[in-house]
This record gives structure tokens, C-alpha cells and sequence, in this order.
């Protein structure tokens, strides 16, 4: 039910596309068929399977990285007191900087490189995944710290299970919420200093003012990252909050 349900609003999506494309300059609203006739032209020369794998390859090195320092932190932010206070001011300075200011800093203090790509993309992400996570550890079950400590549970199986489990359906959140982030900032560091991927055709086709490109990259590439999270991400999501 779901499903169709997903389909028809698709499907009037696309009609009223079509609708208005009938009535408005060609060159500033293509028609369906012409953005999906660019992106097979584009399939068939291979520069689109190119440009989204090398996009989906900084998301994801980007997010993983991210994500096991913003996880790691979170958890010594919420288990700690001390560290909570130190880090808490730098963590919501970085929080609050723009995607923008970021990249352009990356690049000029590391040049214009993969490596200050991917560390433009990761500071971006790691604020997000911290704050989830400190909430996480701040909200661990004492009851269950009790029993831990009956048991004289040893380091790694308190980890095991006491600890992970607690934190799972934070961890899922934050990687759902991230990985959203994480490839719109990919697209903006493409746009500004990177020879190739989704963000720097984008930005190629915008000075061709080729509308059609454009959006034919910006579907495609959606597309992508929603199949993602409807694929893998939200039956995680599903799988860690099964017990309730």
C-alpha cells in the first residue's frame, strides 16, 4: 500500500512536470522526456556512471569517516562531564559554520585536493553525528549498568551488550541523517574544486545554461542516494528497533 501509494505521487509529480514544461520556455523547463533522453545519452557515453561513482566514492569515504569519529565522540561526550564542558563550545562553533565557509577553508589550507575534499565533507558531518550520539550515551539505562557491574562485565562485553545495543537505533539516525547531509556538501565541494563528479558537471552544464543537464544529473544522483536509504538504511533502521 505503501508502495502505490509512493508510485501515484510520482506519478502526478510527473504530470504536472510535463503540464507546465507544455507552457514554459523549453531552455528553463526541458520535458520529462528530454531530461530522460539526456540521461541515457549520458549513460551510453559513460560520463554519468563516472561522475556518480566518483560522487557515491567521496560520500562514501566522507561518511565513513565521519561517522566512526562523530560516534567515538559522542560517547565520550556523554559518558564524561569534563570532556561534555571542554568540547561542547568548539563542537556547536563547528555545528554552526556554513557547508560553505568549511569547504573554501579546507581548500585553502589544504589545497585544491581529494584529501581537503574529503576532510571539508567529514568536519561538515561529524558535529550531526556527535550531538546524536552524546544524547545516546547520556540516555544508556542505569538499571543496565547495574547488572554490569553485578556481573563484573569485562570492558569488551559491556560493549557488546550493554553498550551498542543502547546506542544502535542513535547510530542508525545519525547515519540516516548524515548520509542526506553528506552528498549535498559532496556536490558543493565538486562544484568548487573538484575536476569531476556529480557537483562539478552540474556546475559545467550551468554555464552552458543547460537546464536539461542539470536536472537530468540532480535526478539521477537523488535517485541514487533515496534507493540507499530505502535499500539499506531504513531496514537497519527497522532491524535495531525491533525489540520495541
Amino acid at each position: 500500500m505503501a508502495l502505490l501509494a509512493r508510485l501515484f505521487s510520482l506519478a502526478v509529480l510527473l504530470a504536472l512536470w510535463q503540464g507546465v514544461s507544455v507552457y514554459a520556455d523549453t531552455r528553463t523547463l526541458p520535458a520529462p522526456s528530454a531530461v530522460l533522453a539526456f540521461i541515457l545519452r549520458e549513460a551510453q557515453s559513460g560520463s554519468l556512471f563516472f561522475n556518480v561513482g566518483v560522487t557515491l566514492g567521496r560520500v562514501a569515504v566522507s561518511f565513513v569517516i565521519a561517522m566512526s569519529l562523530g560516534v567515538l565522540l559522542g560517547i565520550a561526550l556523554g559518558r564524561s562531564r569534563l570532556a561534555d564542558r571542554l568540547l561542547d563550545t568548539p563542537l556547536l562553533v563547528v555545528l554552526n559554520t556554513p557547508a560553505l565557509v568549511i569547504t573554501v577553508l579546507a581548500y585553502v589550507w589544504l589545497g585544491l585536493t581529494e584529501t581537503a575534499a574529503i576532510v571539508a565533507v567529514a568536519l561538515n558531518k561529524l558535529p550531526n553525528v556527535a550531538v546524536i550520539m552524546r544524547e545516546g550515551a547520556r540516555g544508556l539505562d542505569p538499571g543496565l549498568e547495574e547488572m554490569a557491574k553485578t556481573y563484573r562485565f569485562d570492558r569488551r562485553t559491556w560493549i557488546a551488550h550493554v553498550l551498542l545495543p543502547q546506542l544502535q537505533p542513535f547510530m542508525v539516525a545519525a547515519a540516516r541523517s548524515g548520509i542526506s547531509l553528506a552528498w549535498k556538501i559532496v556536490l558543493v565541494v565538486e562544484l568548487l574544486g573538484r575536476p569531476n563528479g556529480v557537483g562539478f558537471a552540474i556546475n559545467y552544464y550551468f554555464t552552458l545554461f543547460d537546464v536539461t543537464a542539470v536536472i537530468g544529473y540532480s535526478l539521477v544522483f537523488m535517485s541514487v542516494m533515496l534507493a540507499i536509504d530505502a535499500l539499506l538504511l531504513q531496514p537497519l533502521d527497522a532491524h535495531v528497533r525491533r525489540w520495541r
